[in-house]
């Protein structure tokens, strides 16, 4: 029971990390946590659900519409509601961000109703054993997606100029501008990939589950930020560990001690190992002078 559990835990805790990883792109470089960005993942995930039940396109392409979706509105966010205040207190900006996602919420209640809608498959549900674990398509479909598109986002920062100059600015804005990175531009793609990323992992979890609705980017969105803070603010890897644990953590409680433990269990080791380490499993101690 407890390997299947675990193996559960790894399918859900990708969703997350793929959620977090975008947390924590946009942390990097604007140094503040993006609320709106479970918002964000719920509309890719509505796009998908749209153009494929209702438009009716293939269910991969569907999914392609809601990515770019996602990134767009991800761009128009930022455009309208980062770019002007950044130069403000860090606070304005959370403020903002919790009033997008609150205006995303409503708004999908109002396009598209407040029942949740029936997601298409992407694969048919078919189910195998392995010494007496049980893992659906669904589930491999989704850990296959995740382990692939974290090493395409590890490759793209580390190896690639883009990359580099996400890290660049991530560290100095001011130097990058003068020495000829396009701050603006940098900035935008880092929101673009991250609502990317958003839209993957709320379409994921919409497939798992087999629904979409309204809030369901409040509840993405919340995991998605503990797993930020648990790995560590601003580290990729992190990010990635963070949400594998509370997915982990999430089940083995549901299964072990009950099923109202869940929540509550992968909150309580969150506050139990910034207790012990502030920064996070593997975020950089900062001191300041």
């Amino acid at each position: 029971m407890i390997v299947q559990q675990i193996v559960n835990g790894l399918t859900l805790g990708s969703i997350y990390a793929l959620l977090a990883l975008g947390y924590s792109m946009i942390f990097g470089v604007l140094q503040f946590i993006n609320f709106a960005h479970g918002g964000v993942a719920m509309v890719g995930a509505y796009i998908t659900w749209y153009m494929a039940a209702k438009v009716g396109l293939p269910v991969i392409l569907a999914a392609v519409v809601g990515f770019f979706g996602a990134m767009v509105l991800g761009l128009f966010i930022e455009r309208v509601g980062y770019r002007p205040l950044r130069k403000a207190p860090k606070l304005s900006s959370v403020i903002v961000s919790m009033g997008f996602s609150f205006a995303l919420t409503t708004g999908a209640q109002i396009v598209w109703g407040t029942q949740s809608q029936a997601m298409p498959l992407f694969v048919k549900d078919v189910n195998y054993s392995v010494g007496g674990v049980i893992i659906n398509s669904t589930q491999l479909l989704v850990l296959a997606l995740a382990i692939v598109i974290m090493l395409i986002l590890m490759v793209f920062v580390n190896k690639t100029k883009l990359g580099m100059a996400m890290r660049a600015v991530a560290l100095d804005q001011s130097t990058c501008g003068l020495m000829g990175v396009n701050v603006n531009f940098i900035i935008a793609l880092t929101f673009a990939v991250g609502s990317m990323l958003g839209a993957v992992s709320g379409i994921m979890m919409s497939s798992y589950y087999g629904v979409v609705y309204p809030t369901m980017g409040d509840l993405v969105g919340t995991k998605g930020f503990a797993a930020v803070v648990l790995g560590g603010a601003g580290s990729i890897p992190g990010a990635v560990v963070g949400g594998l644990l509370i997915g982990v953590i999430e089940c083995l409680a549901g299964a072990l001690i009950s099923a109202q433990a869940k929540e509550m269990t992968a909150f309580l080791v969150l506050i139990l190992v910034l207790l012990v380490k502030p920064s996070g499993l593997l975020g950089k101690d900062v001191v300041k002078e």
